[in-house]
């Protein structure tokens, strides 16, 4: 499959980064809608990415985007209760989701704890890659949807969605979502989509703040493999977007990144 290029832009701090990030997705999305007639965002979770969400709530230029006609997937997600706290869902429905006219059959989120499935994390993860194939259009060339933007974040690890250094669930490269047992950061038990899905997008965005990040970002962008650093795997289809603060970008190879427009 191939990918497009990959681009670093650098804002000076993460109160700028996150509208700065919100208004290119508002932009990206009218573009999409435009030109096909709907949008598909996969969410992400994480301090900055909750704060992207806030942001996009309180944007004038919101109103820009037709909500009825954007579909809304998760790149990850902990395996815990429905409107628990600390589920990406929650967190994201109370920044942003519940003040849209969303379609409800166009949010997908992924199953929770209390579902279905029980404390069957796998049978939750297939459960979630069955929507995902549902949805998939035959020009999209594989099991999951084209997404519009992927947003990502990082962990001061190196790890993407779920997806974590030296876990099984990097080395996946058949199916779209896994079941996380074990993942070292609480809580344990997770569901992620792939490096396959990932890839699937049309655009990956990395959003990344804070100098405990600075080493990985430069790891990942400087060709480290995915095991190590699984941030270097995600690549969108038309372009990668790594969208930092300049704490992050302290150390991303010269010539590499641009400040971001004023």
């Amino acid at each position: 499959m191939t990918t497009g290029p990959v681009s670093v832009v650098v804002h000076a701090d993460p109160d700028l980064l996150a509208p700065a990030v919100a208004a290119r997705l508002i932009t990206r999305m009218v573009d999409a809608q435009a030109s096909r007639g709907s949008a598909s965002v996969v969410l992400t979770g994480g301090t900055v990415g909750i704060k992207v969400l806030a942001h996009l709530a309180t944007c004038p230029a919101r109103d820009a985007v037709d909500w009825r006609a954007v579909d809304l997937w998760w790149g990850d997600e902990r395996y815990l209760p429905a409107g628990d706290p600390d589920r990406n869902e929650t967190q994201a429905r109370e920044a942003l989701l519940d003040t849209l006219p969303l379609d409800p059959a166009r949010v997908h989120p992924m199953p929770a704890s209390d579902g279905p499935d029980g404390d069957d994390v796998e049978a939750a993860a297939a459960r979630y890659a069955e929507e995902l194939a549902r949805a998939a259009r035959p020009e999209d060339s594989g099991d999951v949807p084209a997404f519009d933007v992927l947003l990502l974040g990082m962990g001061p690890d190196g790890h993407c969605a779920s997806l974590f250094p030296e876990q099984p669930a990097v080395h996946e490269t058949e199916r779209t979502v896994v079941g996380v047992r074990a993942a070292p950061k609480p809580p344990p038990t997770r569901v992620s989509l792939t490096m396959p899905a990932l890839c699937a997008a049309r655009e990956v965005w990395f959003v990344v703040a804070g100098a405990d990040k600075a080493g990985p970002v430069s790891m990942a962008l400087g060709g480290a493999g995915t095991l190590q650093v699984p941030a270097a795997g995600p690549a969108g289809r038309r372009r990668t977007l790594w969208l930092l603060d300049r704490a992050a970008a302290a150390q991303v190879p010269a010539g590499l990144a641009r400040p971001a427009s004023p």
